[in-house]
């Protein structure tokens, strides 16, 4: 009886939680399928409108909408699948090897994650300019490659995943690294991979300064740089179109999140359950 009550004062309070958390998401869906007049009606309008189709036609033709999300795939699935495979493999060694100068090297790690971006902005900015890789996709995916606070992911997940028996087991039996890392590590860091991956593919997603400086040919921008042309000057901005292109870039996080969420919820729960 006190589990069943217990249970429905759970419900009782998730269930407004995840509407209140849910409503932002629903007040974008209602403004993308709405007119102008009706964002600014009082009462606000709470119901979905039949304007998508037309909102989605002039965002078309104010921006390459189609052009920029394929640019985003491009560089966000690139920039994501090198940092997770850098990630996992550099944060299995720190957890799971021991050589010359591992704590010193891991303890800079860690603190490059304290630097603030805006003071690495101008010298990176300068190396990528001498390099030439200025208007690339270079400068969007190579930076991330090492990324600090992955490392840091995966070597906190190895160290409680990965059993140290095992893999010395499978090393005697002839395995080498990568085989180990393969069949011993990977399925054990799977849960702390998936959520890696969806924290670093939003991240890439979503990523505007950084693209915004050093991308200067419209045909190369990325989504959310591509938008910023839908913001007019005084603040004549068709809020709808805007509100439109806001809803059909967030449906991939949507996907990825759906796709990735038993892994994903294994991993934020999974420290939790271990202590």
């Amino acid at each position: 009886m006190r589990s069943r009550r217990h249970a429905w004062l759970q419900h009782a309070v998730l269930i407004p939680a995840a509407a209140l958390f849910a409503f932002p998401f629903y007040w974008l869906a209602v403004m993308a399928t709405s007119r102008t007049s009706d964002i600014f009606s009082s009462p606000p309008r709470l119901v979905p409108g039949g304007e998508i189709v037309s909102n989605i036609e002039r965002l078309t033709g104010s921006v390459d909408f189609l052009g920029a999300f394929a640019n985003s795939v491009v560089v966000s699935v690139t920039a994501t699948l090198l940092t997770v495979t850098i990630a996992a493999l550099s944060g299995f060694v720190f957890a799971m090897y021991r050589f010359p100068g591992r704590d010193p090297l891991f303890a800079v790690l860690l603190v490059t994650m304290t630097l603030p971006t805006g003071v690495m902005l101008v010298p990176t900015f300068q190396i990528y300019a001498d390099l030439g890789w200025l208007n690339t996709y270079l400068p969007l995916i190579v930076p991330g490659a090492a990324s600090a606070f992955g490392i840091f992911w995966m070597r906190q997940a190895a160290r409680e995943a990965v059993q140290y028996e095992v893999m010395e087991a499978a090393r005697v039996d002839g395995a080498g690294f990568l085989r180990v890392f393969w069949h011993v590590a990977l399925p054990a860091l799977r849960p702390a991979v998936a959520g890696f991956t969806v924290f670093q593919f939003m991240w890439n997603w979503n990523e505007y300064l950084w693209p915004m400086l050093v991308l200067n040919d419209q045909e190369k921008y990325t989504l959310p740089v591509a938008l910023q042309q839908l913001n007019g000057s005084h603040g004549t901005s068709d809020y709808p179109v805007v509100m439109a292109a806001t809803l059909l870039a967030t449906i991939p996080l949507i996907v990825l999140f759906l796709f990735f969420r038993r892994q994903v919820m294994s991993s934020a729960t999974a420290g939790a359950v271990k202590g």
